[in-house]
């Protein structure tokens, strides 16, 4: 029993249990800028009311999705989980590869547009790194 592993509530182990995850590991994370573009599809939206709950600093989520029109397809996701749009075809097809590796992709809103019902959102496109 002398070579017995023991585990003590103590150190990283105590922090993960009395804390919220997220607070642990987002001060071990870098988020690295890696391309600017837009929100493709805002105006083909099942739920329009999304446009009037975003506003420019807001971070959104990506997701890989099956599409039958574009192999490459990534949705983009308010902080609710929201459908706002795509990545553009144009512009997805290495952060598909990244995102199929197992990479972290997240977005941010950079600027908001409203040109008559149309909303131009621009948006820069990071890698989280840990």
């Amino acid at each position: 029993m002398e070579k017995e592993l023991t585990i003590k509530k103590e150190g990283v182990v105590s922090l993960v249990e009395s804390h919220d995850l997220e607070k642990i590991i987002k001060p071990l994370t870098r988020e690295i800028h890696l391309f600017d573009s837009f929100v493709a599809g805002t105006s083909h939206l099942e739920d329009p009311s999304v446009l009037d709950e975003i506003k420019a600093g807001d971070k959104l989520s990506l997701q890989r999705e099956e599409n039958k029109y574009d192999s490459n397809a990534i949705l983009i996701l308010t902080a609710d989980k929201k459908k706002l749009g795509y990545v553009p075809e144009k512009d997805n097809v290495i952060f598909a590869r990244l995102m199929d590796a197992g990479k972290l992709l997240m977005a941010q809103i950079k600027e908001i547009k409203v040109k008559g019902s149309f909303h131009q959102i621009s948006i820069g496109i990071y890698l989280v790194d840990f």
